[in-house]
């Protein structure tokens, strides 16, 4: 008996030092990562990650995913974000939904893609609610549902993703899944112009033109579409020239001088 309690007793302390030396792996390819050592780091993070260190097992499938490091190898990456993924980590459920939805590595599959996506949104990934809420949407994956998209966008959106703002705000604009509400829209397209999203830009500056949701205002409107403008966004330009032929110059003036002030305030509080 006392012979088993011994073997017991190392079987154990061999499992803890390898769990020891897993996140002890693991740790030492971040701190080659933060010194942008990649090669260093993947090495690190496979001896890990072959351990069943969980978090070396995602951070290597990054790797793989994006050539860091590494020869880029979307199999590969698919391997170890589902071994990952498998163990509920949130990060890697997204990874792999996001291989199955633009079939890097896996064959291209919406509803595999959808599963994973789910996963992750439930446990809070905004990037996943984001992506399930566009799943929704299009009917990938999903049977087309306009209220699973705004709620899933809702989401997302309420923890700041701009993105998701954005989408959530043309849904209430447009009532879909949702009762319309112009003033809503407006918040939430509001909140993703300050951060610089150029397609909420351009949709804000559109409810400033019409006043809906928000007091008309074409100062404003040829400011917000000015700036979408300015950074790439063809629509933005075409509203700008639009709303500019109803505009006196020293409106245009004006606005320009905001849009000027705006930028340089980073988009807060224009």
């Amino acid at each position: 008996m006392k012979k088993f309690f011994i073997i017991l007793y190392f079987c154990f302390s061999s499992f803890t030092v390898l769990a020891d030396t897993a996140e002890q792996l693991f740790e030492t390819a971040q701190e080659a990562l933060l010194s942008d050592n990649y090669i260093e780091a993947a090495k690190w993070f496979k001896l890990a990650a072959n351990q069943g260190n969980v978090k070396a097992q995602t951070s290597l499938g990054d790797l793989y995913e994006f050539g860091n490091g590494v020869e880029q190898d979307y199999i590969e990456a698919a391997k170890w974000f589902k071994l990952a993924a498998s163990k509920d980590d949130s990060y890697a459920q997204y990874s792999l939904a996001l291989l199955y939805y633009y079939g890097n590595g896996v064959t291209q599959d919406y509803k595999e893609a959808a599963k994973w996506f789910k996963l992750s949104a439930d446990s809070g990934n905004s990037d996943a609610q984001k992506f399930f809420g566009i799943m929704y949407y299009y009917s990938k994956g999903v049977t087309q549902d306009y209220i699973e998209a705004a709620k899933w966008f809702k989401l997302a959106a309420e923890q700041g993703d701009s993105d998701a703002q954005t989408l959530f705000g043309v849904m209430n604009y447009q009532g879909e899944g949702i009762t319309q509400d112009y003033k809503e829209a407006a918040k939430w397209l509001t909140l993703a112009a300050e951060q610089g999203d150029s397609k909420a830009q351009v949709v804000l500056g559109s409810l400033y033109a019409s006043g809906e949701g928000v007091r008309k205002d074409l100062i404003y409107a040829h400011m917000w579409s000015n700036i979408a403008g300015s950074i790439g966004e063809s629509k933005g330009i075409e509203l700008r020239e639009s709303i500019a032929q109803h505009m006196t110059k020293k409106q245009i003036t004006k606005s320009q001088k905001l849009a000027k002030e705006c930028v340089a305030k980073k988009y807060k509080s224009c």
